[in-house]
């Protein structure tokens, strides 16, 4: 076992095997029994490579490839891998090149920045970081070098493109060498990656998942939507992401024996001839991208016509979105909520319109136990608003080599604390209320508050900082960033842009720099002393409601309003693809 992993119980591992959800599978027997099965269909269609298609054969030899070439520039069984790859094929050729010879990916995205990866590489020992050369402007051979000077274990970057700078390109890597014998094929029962969590607070954790535990929960989910080997699905969202990963994503397509369409830009106008050319069925977006396809098609777009089901998850989706699915794309809707720790939830497709449009589904296993209770774990009744509580055979136990974040994730018992407030239906469906941590969901992505207040405290002028959500009706939530300034800088306060320019600069991805910021003498307090971000809220809310400055209702912020399009936040910009990335976490 990978050190700092938490196991399923063993009472619990024998149940779910004898249940026949964990099946003894492995990603590397997976893809190598689709390509003796289905070795000239074709696995992935890279439309930025130019035109690549890559056949289940040809995908198989590349992972062989990949994973000698891997061992012969020093990596091994357990070795930590940042990957940070976009939509291209080459992710599915080092993913499952890892696996073939036990090496984990650490799944990191196209947005994440300096602080984020400098965190993964440092925190999982990373040996080797992979990344593109340029992609949607930013050059990451920069960061990497960056990052590097950080890391004191990262040994190898690997660069997908012509021009590696410093480091080496990854083309060059595959070699024919055959695998010793001290890489025979990984357990099922083995950590194979390691996810990122939304997080409430700070970076991201990490999140360990088994073979048996991923392959269930993509299975199901491939299951649930109807997969076959006739599918096509679009991976519109970034690759690595849960959600376009397994629900049911890159992967469970390819478990299916289906096709993986590549899609290099998220909105209509790169996906809808995408969806034209290759016949897609299928695809998953978040809400804002969703909204994005139906005023397209609302406008006369075409394209879509062989979409037959379009999942939407990674935030809310309101009811009156929801209800125009159907009559303008012509597909059968599901919504889709889950997360990268485990659970996951879909509306069924032969569910009535009704409960498609105003619930979140129900989960995938008839093992994953669900608990909805009050502030005090008390169970309440279905039709009562309440923390959800986890467990079955594809949620995590506990966060990689993080004992203190465990003792507050998961109760003695093994449930899980998603940190969402639900209400359940009599017929099992869930509804998401809202969220009772500390996280502003901005379009899909999770943004953890303390992360940025701590970013501005750095700032000279600033004595104090609340970061709250506010409401947006088109990315659901931005952020508002409450700032006590100190008494000294009062009379000639920052500008809000040098604000922001402070923060960016620090190293964090775009979709975490405060979308308005607010200066104010104090903060309102609790009966304890604590900031009252219940209240600041609630200002805001009210603020937007009333205000008619230039920060105000709809066009708040930088990117905000109908017209912020593909480029609000990571999961709706050229690199999206959570929580975007189901889901709530993923």
């Amino acid at each position: 076992m990978t050190a700092g992993f938490t196991p399923y119980p063993a009472e619990f591992a024998v149940r779910y095997r004898a249940a026949g959800h964990w099946r003894g599978e492995t990603f590397g027997r997976m893809l190598r029994e689709r390509a003796a099965g289905h070795g000239e269909r074709v696995a992935i269609v890279d439309p930025a490579g130019e035109g690549r298609r890559w056949t289940y054969a040809e995908l198989d030899r590349r992972a062989d490839r990949m994973a000698a070439g891997l061992v012969a520039r020093g990596i091994r069984r357990g070795d930590r891998v940042v990957v940070q790859l976009p939509n291209v094929a080459e992710f599915f050729e080092v993913v499952f090149g890892l696996f073939r010879i036990g090496a984990l990916p650490v799944f990191a995205l196209p947005a994440h920045r300096y602080t984020e990866i400098v965190h993964f590489c440092s925190f999982t020992g990373a040996v080797a970081y992979v990344i593109p050369d340029v992609d949607g402007g930013f050059d990451y051979r920069e960061l990497a070098d960056r990052v590097r000077a950080e890391s004191p274990a990262l040994r190898l970057v690997l660069v997908a493109g012509e021009d590696p700078g410093e480091h080496a390109r990854l083309a060059d890597v595959p070699c024919d060498s055959p695998l010793g014998g001290e890489f025979g094929e990984p357990q099922p029962g083995d950590v194979a990656f390691l996810q990122l969590s939304g997080g409430s607070t700070g970076v991201p954790k990490l999140i360990p998942r088994t073979h048996d535990d991923y392959i269930y929960s993509l299975r199901g989910s491939a299951e649930l939507c109807g997969l076959d080997q006739d599918s096509v699905y679009l991976c519109a969202l970034p690759a690595a992401h849960n959600f376009p990963l397994s629900s049911p994503g890159s992967l469970g397509t390819l478990y299916a024996g289906g096709r993986v369409v590549l899609c290099p830009q998220p909105g209509p106008e790169t996906a809808f001839p995408l969806i034209g050319r290759e016949g897609v069925t299928i695809t998953g977006l978040v809400p804002p991208l969703a909204l994005l396809w139906l005023d397209a098609a609302e406008r006369g777009a075409r394209g879509f016509a062989s979409l037959e089901v379009l999942l939407v998850g990674g935030a809310k989706f309101s009811e009156e979105a929801a209800r125009r699915v159907g009559p303008l794309l012509g597909c059968t809707l599901q919504q889709v909520f889950g997360m990268a720790e485990g659970l996951v939830n879909y509306t069924r497709l032969d569910d009535p319109e009704d409960v498609i449009t105003t619930t979140q589904g129900r989960p995938i296993s008839p093992d994953d136990e669900i608990r909805v209770v009050d502030d005090h774990d008390r169970d309440v009744p279905d039709g009562t608003t309440g923390h959800l509580l986890t467990r079955g055979p594809y949620t995590i136990r506990g966060y990689w080599n993080a004992p203190g974040h465990n003792a507050d994730s998961f109760t003695a018992d093994g449930f899980y604390r998603t940190g969402d407030l639900v209400r359940r239906t009599s017929t099992g469906h869930l509804v998401v209320e809202g969220r009772a941590k500390d996280q502003i969901n901005r379009g899909g992505e999770k943004v953890a508050a303390e992360e940025i207040e701590n970013h501005l405290l750095a700032h000279p002028a600033v004595h104090d900082a609340a970061v709250v959500s506010m409401p947006d009706p088109y990315l659901g939530e931005r952020t508002c960033a409450y700032v006590v300034l100190r008494r000294s800088e009062r009379e000639r306060p920052p500008k809000v842009v040098e604000l922001k320019r402070f923060v960016r600069g620090r190293g964090l991805a775009d979709y975490k720099v405060p979308d308005r910021v607010e200066f104010v003498d104090a903060f309102p307090a609790t009966g304890i002393g604590k900031v009252s971000k219940k209240d600041l809220r609630a200002a805001i809310a009210t603020s937007l409601r009333t205000a008619t400055g230039p920060n105000a209702g709809p066009n708040a912020g930088p990117n905000a309003g109908p017209n912020a399009g593909p480029n609000a936040g990571p999961n709706a910009g050229p690199n999206a693809g959570p929580n975007a990335g189901p889901n709530r976490k993923q």
